[in-house]
C-alpha cells in the first residue's frame, strides 16, 4: 500500500498536471479567440464611424426637413418666393413680383412662429413668450427697416398701423369665433387684468401717436417742420422705456401669467389635460438653423416686396394705404393667426389673447418707436404723424376691443363682430386717399 501511493499519487499529479495544461491551454484558445475577435465589436473601424456618423447626420437633416417644411400644407406656397425672384429678374412686372413675394412670404412667416415656439421648450415659458411675441413680429420690422431704407416712410407707418389693427380685429376676432364654435354651449373666459393691461398699453400709443398729428393739424408747432418730429422722437424713446418696463414687469413680477397651463394644474392638485403633454419636435440646434434660416429667407424676399409695392399699386390700382394696411399685415400675422385660432379651439384663451393682443402692444410699443429711431439714426424723417384718418381708426378699434374685453369671456358672436369690423376697415382704407404725398410713396 505504501508503494503504490506515490505510483498513485504520481499519476494523479501527472493527470492534474494534464487537465491544468490542457484547461489552461483551453482556455488561452478562448481567450485568444476572444482577442481577435471582441475588440473588432467594440472598437469599430474609422471608416466604419465617419459611415455611421454621415448616415446619423443625414438622416437627422431628412428628419427635420421634413417636421418642419412638409408638415403643413401652407408650405405649398414656399416656391412662389423663388418664382418672385424669377419674374422680377425676366420680366421687372411689378404687380406680380409684388403678389407671388406675399405668398412666398405668408408660409415662411408662419414657420417662423413654429420654429420659435420649438425654442420655448428649451427655453422655459418666461423667455419663450418673449421670443413667441418678438419673432412673431420679426416680418413687420425687417419690411419696415427696408422701406425705411428706401425712403419710404409712409409705407411703415401704414404697415405697422396695419399690423395693430388685423391683431386686435382679425386675429381676435377669428381666434374668439372659431373657439366659440368648438365650445358653443359655454362662454370662454379669460385674465382680465392683464387684458386690461394691454389695453391700457394700448391707449397709451394711441396718445403718442395723437399728439403729432394733432399739432399737425392744428398748425401750432414752435417750429414749423421740426416740433413734429422732435415731439415723436422723444415720444418714441418715452414708449421704449415704457415698453421696457412693461417686460420688467411680466417676466418678473407677474411670472405666473408665462407658467405653462400644466404646471399651473399641478400646483392647484389638478390633473391637466392629456392633449398637454407637449413635447419638442426638433432639437435646440435644429430650431436656431430654422430661425435663422427663415429670418434671412424673409429678409430677401421683403427687399423685392418693397421695391415693388408703387409698382404694383399703379399696375393693379390698388391704393398704396390699402396695401399698407390690409395686405402686408395678412402676410406678416399668418404665425399669430394660426397660433391664436389653434389655442382658442383648445380652450386656451389666455394664451390666443397673448398672442393677438400681446403682438399689438409690442408692435405699439415697440415696433414703431423703434422704426422711429431707426429712421433718425438712418437721417429718415419717420414719425408718429399717421394722419387723421388712421389715428381715428385705430382710437376706435382700441375703444371697441377694450370694451368687448371688459368682461373676461369671449363667444363666437364677439368674434364674428370683430371681423366684420375689420371687413369695414378693409373697405375703408379700400377708398381712402392717402393725402401725404411727401412722406413716401406717391399720392394715392
Amino acid at each position: 500500500m505504501d508503494q503504490r501511493l506515490p505510483v498513485a499519487g504520481t499519476r494523479s499529479g501527472v493527470e492534474m498536471g494534464t487537465l491544468i495544461r490542457n484547461g489552461s491551454a483551453h482556455f488561452e484558445d478562448k481567450n485568444v479567440y476572444a482577442s481577435n475577435v471582441m475588440p473588432q465589436k467594440i472598437r469599430p473601424t474609422a471608416e466604419g464611424l465617419s459611415s455611421r456618423s454621415s448616415m446619423t447626420w443625414q438622416s437627422s437633416v431628412y428628419r427635420s426637413i421634413k417636421i418642419v417644411i412638409f408638415s403643413t400644407k401652407l408650405n405649398l406656397l414656399m416656391p412662389f418666393g423663388p418664382l418672385a425672384i424669377l419674374v422680377h429678374a425676366f420680366s421687372g412686372h411689378n404687380g406680380w413680383v409684388f403678389f407671388l413675394c406675399l405668398l412666398g412670404i405668408t408660409p415662411l412667416a408662419e414657420r417662423l412662429g413654429y420654429a420659435t415656439e420649438q425654442l420655448a421648450f428649451y427655453t422655459g415659458p418666461t423667455i419663450g413668450g418673449l421670443l413667441n411675441a418678438t419673432f412673431g413680429n420679426a416680418t413687420e420690422l425687417i419690411i419696415g427697416i427696408y422701406a425705411l431704407r428706401n425712403g419710404m416712410t409712409r409705407v411703415v407707418q401704414l404697415s405697422l398701423l396695419g399690423s395693430i389693427l388685423s391683431n386686435m380685429l382679425l386675429v381676435l376676432g377669428c381666434a374668439f369665433f372659431a373657439g366659440g364654435l368648438v365650445f358653443y354651449r359655454k362662454e370662454q373666459v379669460f385674465d382680465k387684468a392683464s387684458a386690461t393691461v394691454n389695453s391700457g398699453l394700448l391707449l397709451m400709443a394711441v396718445m403718442g401717436l395723437l399728439f403729432p398729428a394733432v399739432l399737425h393739424f392744428t398748425h401750432t408747432e414752435v417750429h414749423y417742420g421740426k416740433s413734429e418730429l422732435a415731439l415723436s422722437r422723444f415720444s418714441s424713446c418715452i414708449m421704449l422705456v415704457v415698453y421696457a418696463a412693461y417686460l420688467f414687469f411680466q417676466l418678473n413680477t407677474r411670472k405666473d401669467s408665462y407658467v405653462p397651463l400644466t404646471e399651473e394644474a399641478s400646483r392647484q392638485g389638478v390633473d391637466p389635460p392629456e392633449d398637454d403633454d407637449e413635447v419638442p419636435e426638433i432639437t435646440k440646434l435644429e430650431t436656431i438653423v430654422w430661425l435663422s434660416i427663415m429670418t434671412a429667407w424673409i429678409s430677401i424676399l421683403s427687399e423685392y416686396l418693397v421695391d415693388a409695392i408703387e409698382g404694383a399699386s399703379l399696375a393693379w390700382n390698388i391704393p398704396i394705404a390699402f396695401i399698407g394696411v390690409i395686405l402686408l399685415p395678412i402676410v406678416g400675422n399668418a404665425a399669430e393667426h394660426a397660433s391664436a385660432i389653434m389655442f382658442a379651439m383648445k380652450d386656451k384663451l389666455d394664451i390666443s389673447l397673448g398672442v393677438a393682443i400681446g403682438s399689438s402692444t409690442q408692435i405699439s410699443m415697440f415696433g414703431i418707436p423703434f422704426c422711429v429711431v431707426v429712421g433718425w439714426i438712418m437721417g429718415e424723417p419717420m414719425d408718429l404723424n399717421f394722419q387723421l384718418f388712421e389715428t381715428a381708426t385705430l382710437f376706435i378699434t382700441v375703444i371697441v376691443v377694450a370694451f368687448f374685453l371688459q368682461e373676461g369671456t369671449s363667444n363666437y358672436f364677439k368674434g364674428l363682430m370683430l371681423i366684420l369690423c375689420y371687413m369695414i376697415v378693409a373697405a375703408s382704407f379700400f377708398v381712402h386717399e392717402d393725402p401725404s404725398s411727401e412722406k413716401g410713396g406717391p399720392k394715392t
